[in-house]
């Protein structure tokens, strides 16, 4: 058995990436706190385990703090993701459906919702690595439909964000000509159910 003093010696490299991790955690979220909104043109290209291309697209991306967000490929296939700060619909216009979710709901899906997201007891369930002008975002749970969210900067513009799921599967989004909303942004996160539209209800409140 190791006397305290072994175990305490074993342990630091472990306390200290601990405290390192929590300082990139704080890191990121300052960076964040100076993006309270913005809207951006993004490109995207989706390659495979393999490493091969197997999507590419373009669309507009936009944000606003809290809990909004806006994002509406319009290339090579229309898809719609808008969260109006407490539900998140998700519009899919070719099998004209539209699922809907609580936003903690999305958090637990991506941790892309934690951009908009500023609740610190969420933040607590992802680990944040920083290197370079990049950051990591990894949710603790082993179960998350995304492994791993990486953000990158330019100054303090937000430049490239990059998503791997679990098949392994790698999207990379480059966003371009930002800038702050403007009043009639506003309409972004809002929200109506085109007519003859199915809805797919999966927020947990619709349980009760």
């Amino acid at each position: 058995m190791l006397k305290p003093l072994s175990q305490l010696v074993c342990a630091l490299p472990l306390v200290v990436a601990a405290s390192s991790y929590a300082d990139d955690s704080a890191a990121l979220k300052d960076k964040l706190a100076k993006l309270d909104n913005l809207k951006a043109n993004f490109s995207q290209q989706v390659t495979d385990v393999n490493n091969k291309v197997i999507q590419q697209g373009t669309g507009t991306f936009a944000l606003a703090v809290p809990n909004q967000f806006y994002w509406h490929l319009t290339q090579p296939d229309e898809s719609l993701i808008v969260a109006d700060g407490r539900d998140v619909w998700i519009y899919n216009p070719f099998a004209e459906e539209v699922s809907v979710l609580d936003f903690n709901q999305a958090i637990d899906a991506s941790p892309i919702a934690l951009l908009v997201h500023r609740d610190e007891a969420t933040w607590q369930a992802y680990q944040v690595k920083r290197q370079d002008d990049c950051y990591q975002i990894t949710p603790k749970a082993v179960d998350a439909s995304v492994t791993s969210v990486e953000v990158c900067f330019k100054d303090e513009q937000l430049e490239v964000m990059k998503l791997t799921d679990q098949q392994g599967n790698l999207s990379v989004f480059n966003l371009s000509a930002q800038a702050p909303l403007k009043d009639a942004d506003a309409k972004l996160f809002q929200f109506t159910v085109p007519e003859g539209v199915d809805i797919d209800d999966q927020r947990l409140k619709a349980l009760d």
